[in-house]
């Protein structure tokens, strides 16, 4: 699958449907007809929308390394592939589960963040709180990659 790139923002309608963006779909146009995994952010306030062999890879490569005896583990486990199949429609829309539009407070409006090979969901309000602190990421990126001049203008 090739790395997503983008950013796009979507209107839900009341059912809590939005039409999937254009370019996105041609990014995934190999795998949509297999459909996605849409699921809450285990550490972010977003959805997380996999192409579903995407997720059927990520929950064998960290389920295979957890023990099923162990109590957390199996809480991991079971949070891990707490997902829900979703698939496009006729014309071309996507719909959130109403339980995870509740839990990640999705109203109208949404902006669909590409992050690698999934795709994350976020209320725009929500979004635009999150990314208000005030970050030096030129900084973030030096300390975290290692390779990057932390006085290098971007």
């Amino acid at each position: 699958m090739a790395i997503l790139v983008g950013k796009e923002f979507c209107k839900v309608d009341p059912a809590g449907r939005f039409k999937f963006p254009v370019a996105l779909k041609k990014a995934l146009s190999g795998v949509v007809e297999a459909g996605f995994v849409i699921r809450e952010s285990i550490f972010d306030a977003c959805l997380e929308l996999y192409p579903r062999g995407e997720f059927e890879k990520e929950i064998e490569n960290k389920v295979s390394k957890l023990n099923p005896y162990n109590p957390q583990d199996r809480l991991l486990i079971r949070k891990l592939s707490e997902g829900n199949p979703v698939e496009l429609d006729n014309n071309d829309r996507l719909l959130i589960p109403s339980e995870l539009k509740k839990a990640k407070k999705i109203d109208k409006e949404i902006v669909l963040i590409s992050k690698i090979n999934i795709i994350e969901i976020w209320d725009v309000e929500t979004y635009n709180k999150v990314n208000e602190a005030e970050v030096d990421f030129a900084r973030m990126a030096a300390e975290r990659l290692g390779q990057i001049d932390a006085t290098e203008k971007f």
